[in-house]
């Protein structure tokens, strides 16, 4: 049996794989340097852009549902990242803020994302890099597109 080179493989495929491992090992890169998920990453910059904020809030700007919020909140709280903080007169409100450590740690992922530091050396280059950008954006400016005749071509 031969096995597939990845030159024979489409492009939108490749994309799709380039997609999933890069998902992979930033996840895994989350988990081990700063004890996050994706979920709880998100969590923590939606309040450091936008502070003390209602919990439903938080979950439409997370693109989740307030219950799932909650798990996400009570790891983040268990972790001395997040504090709620309950009106005073009406205890089914709960407003969301980030402790000091959980600025800390938003602080520090947001100075990483903006580092701007290459992922290999086609990226390195910055002709390269604004092709590849160029792509990046046109494929995700595109995801609304209707699928084409026949499915995507991946």
């Amino acid at each position: 049996m031969e096995l597939i080179r990845l030159d024979d493989v489409p492009l939108g495929r490749l994309l799709v794989v380039a997609g999933h491992l890069t998902s992979q090992r930033w996840n895994r890169w989350l988990a081990e340097e700063h004890g996050l998920t994706q979920a709880g990453m998100v969590t923590l910059l939606t309040l450091a852009e936008h502070g003390e904020l209602p919990h439903r809030a938080v979950a439409e700007r997370c693109f989740v549902k307030p219950a799932t919020l909650t798990g996400i909140v009570d790891t983040l709280e268990r972790d001395g990242l997040v504090e709620r903080q309950r009106h005073a007169t009406d205890r089914r409100s709960v407003k969301l803020t980030l402790t000091s450590a959980g600025r800390a740690r938003a602080d520090a992922l947001r100075a990483m994302m903006r580092s701007d530091r290459p992922l290999t050396p086609v990226d390195a280059d910055p002709e390269k890099a604004a092709v590849v950008r160029e792509f990046l954006l046109a494929v995700i400016g595109s995801a609304d597109a209707a699928v084409p005749e026949g499915g995507p071509t991946c």
